[in-house]
């Protein structure tokens, strides 16, 4: 006897597939009318449309979707997701055109938070979390990746993991773990970089590695922060160790992280906004998948990255929030979707794959998660909409009716 049974699906959309999927491939989704989903425990066991085979229809549990679109459930592929503090201080500064590096110079920007992170108890910033995470379920996301950068020493960029760590324990929400100790310099190492690169990869990366408490390792690849070389070697000896490489790149000014990226063969670089053709060329060549983050560049204003651009050039695309405290203080990523769409001007089935399939391939996840497929997990959003056009028309609003999470009912919005 089947565990679940959602029948009545107007609309069933999907990407398909266990891989991130460019080019015309990336706009390449399943649908299915008068649809049903079954699930076992919390695996998917059958997928169709029409008559419900009378197997299923003893299920432990039977949700009727009167006629709405179901999905899977988004995955957020990039967010800093543990810190203390916020930054409304910095907004007046945004808005008079000061720019990022210059606020970060002066002190503030992600080192204003670090200072906050590291004056946070690991039950404050437990707690902190676990409101945001409630949150952003009732949005849609089932899964979600978490970096940490906000200790930038061995003591506080532990207590960032430890925290990830226990929250994935306790809520319904999947956590991905990245170390991103290369997210800034820290203050008391500013007139000794090179220590502080030494201590990232001779002490700190053993120690996450040894201990499983990141899967990936990132680095913040911009002007003022890390060069291409220093990326190099933080990467480098992060994939020696076992984890996955991933990049922040090209966000203010294009230094060589996204040509970087594919030639390390760096699961995925991340912002882009400024990416030029040989970043573009670079990446598909070394399969590295593009994490575009939307929301950012709606935030400061900025450029939006070339989304369609690599597309047509095979590199898989994701959307992803940012959530954090500085740039985009936004963990909808119902909205970065909507902004991916208008002014990246992705279809509506580019950005569903770009924020289902190709975001849990960025995070290693696409064999278990991403799609409505058999042997996948149950991971599934019933919409307030009969539609996928409907949910990118109805921009700003959470559409969300229905959260399942592992083949059980997690939250609903009414």
């Amino acid at each position: 006897m089947p565990s679940l049974l959602i029948k009545n699906i107007g609309m069933l959309a999907t990407a398909y597939g266990v891989s991130a999927k460019g080019g015309s491939k990336q706009g390449e989704i399943l649908t299915y009318q008068n649809a049903y989903i079954v699930a076992d425990d919390d695996k998917i066991v059958s997928v169709g449309q029409g008559q419900i085979p009378d197997e299923f229809l003893c299920a432990d549990k039977v949700i009727d979707a009167q006629g709405k679109l179901v999905t899977a459930g988004l995955v957020d592929a990039h967010t800093h997701l543990v810190f203390g503090g916020w930054r409304e201080n910095e907004l007046a500064l945004k808005l008079h055109g000061v720019p990022y590096l210059d606020i970060l110079a002066q002190g503030g920007g992600i080192l204003s938070t670090v200072r906050s992170t590291r004056k946070a108890s690991e039950d404050e910033l437990f707690q902190k979390t676990a409101n945001v995470l409630d949150t952003m379920l009732s949005l849609g996301t089932t899964t979600c990746e978490a970096k940490s950068g906000y200790g930038l020493n061995f003591e506080n960029e532990l207590k960032q993991l430890t925290v990830t760590k226990r929250l994935n324990e306790s809520q319904p929400i999947d956590l991905v773990s990245t170390f991103m100790a290369a997210h800034a310099v820290p203050e008391e190492y500013k007139d000794n970089r090179e220590g502080y690169i030494s201590l990232i990869i001779d002490e700190m990366l053993p120690y996450v590695a040894q201990n499983k408490l990141a899967e990936f390792c990132d680095v913040f690849c911009e002007t003022g922060v890390f060069s291409s070389e220093e990326s190099k070697r933080i990467l480098s000896a992060a994939q020696k160790y076992g984890l996955g490489a991933k990049i922040h790149a090209d966000e203010i000014d294009p230094i060589g992280g996204s040509v970087l990226a594919g030639e390390i063969g760096a699961v995925s670089a991340e912002h882009l906004i400024v990416c030029p053709d040989d970043g573009i060329a670079s990446m598909a060549k070394g399969g590295t998948i593009a994490c575009l983050l939307p929301a950012t560049s709606f935030y400061l204003g900025a450029t939006f990255a070339p989304a369609k651009k690599m597309i047509e050039a095979g590199v898989p695309v994701a959307v992803a929030s940012d959530f954090n405290p500085g740039s985009t203080p936004n963990l909808s990523l119902q909205l970065a979707m909507n902004i991916a769409c208008y002014r990246y001007r992705m279809t509506p089935e580019e950005v569903l794959t770009a924020a289902t399939l190709n975001a849990a391939a960025a995070i290693g996840r696409a064999e278990h998660i991403g799609s409505i497929e058999v042997g996948k997990q149950a991971d599934l959003l019933i919409w307030n909409a009969d539609n996928l056009n409907f949910i990118f028309y109805r921009y700003g609003n959470n559409l969300v009716n229905t959260v399942i999470k592992n083949g059980k009912i997690v939250k609903e919005n009414r």
